[in-house]
C-alpha cells in the first residue's frame, strides 16, 4: 500500500469502508477506549469535529481493547457510552488491535510512516495520527 486511500477499514457493522471516500479531507485517526483515564478526550475530539467538519475535517475513531482491556463491550455499548457521555457524532469503526501480529493493516502502515517515542508501537489509548491530504501518500 502506498497511500492511505488504498485501505479499507471495517465499520461497526463489519462492512468494508474504503478510505478513498475521505480523499481530500484532513483526517485525525485515533485509537480510543471507553474505560481509560484519557476517555474524557472524547469531548475535545467532538468539539474539534463540530468546529471543523464543514471545512473538510474528519475524525476516524477506532476502539481498541489492547491496553489493559479499557475498551470492553460491543460496538453498540461503545456507541451508547460515547453518545450518552460525550454526544459524539464522528465516524466510529470496528474494534481493532494497533500493535503486534494482529495489528490492523492501516495501523501497521501509519506506524511505518512515522515512528513515535517507542519506535513503531502505539504507546496507549488516544494516540493520534493527523493526515493532511498532501501526506496521504509518501
Amino acid at each position: 500500500m502506498t497511500s492511505i486511500y488504498d485501505f479499507s477499514v471495517l465499520n461497526q457493522n463489519n462492512r468494508a469502508t474504503p478510505l478513498e471516500s475521505y480523499r481530500g479531507k484532513v483526517l485525525l485517526i485515533v485509537n480510543t477506549a471507553t474505560g481509560c483515564g484519557l476517555t474524557p478526550q472524547y469531548q475535545g475530539l467532538q468539539d474539534l469535529y463540530e468546529r471543523y467538519q464543514d471545512k473538510g475535517f474528519e475524525i476516524l475513531d477506532f476502539p481498541c481493547n489492547q491496553f489493559m482491556g479499557q475498551a470492553p463491550g460491543s460496538a453498540e455499548e461503545i456507541n451508547s457510552f460515547c453518545s450518552l457521555h460525550y454526544q459524539t457524532t464522528f465516524p466510529r469503526f470496528a474494534k481493532i488491535k494497533v500493535n503486534g501480529k494482529e495489528a490492523d493493516p492501516l495501523y501497521v502502515w501509519l506506524k511505518d510512516q512515522k515512528s513515535g517515542p517507542l519506535g513503531k508501537r502505539i504507546e496507549w489509548n488516544f494516540a493520534k495520527f493527523l493526515i493532511d491530504p498532501r501526506w496521504a501518500s509518501p
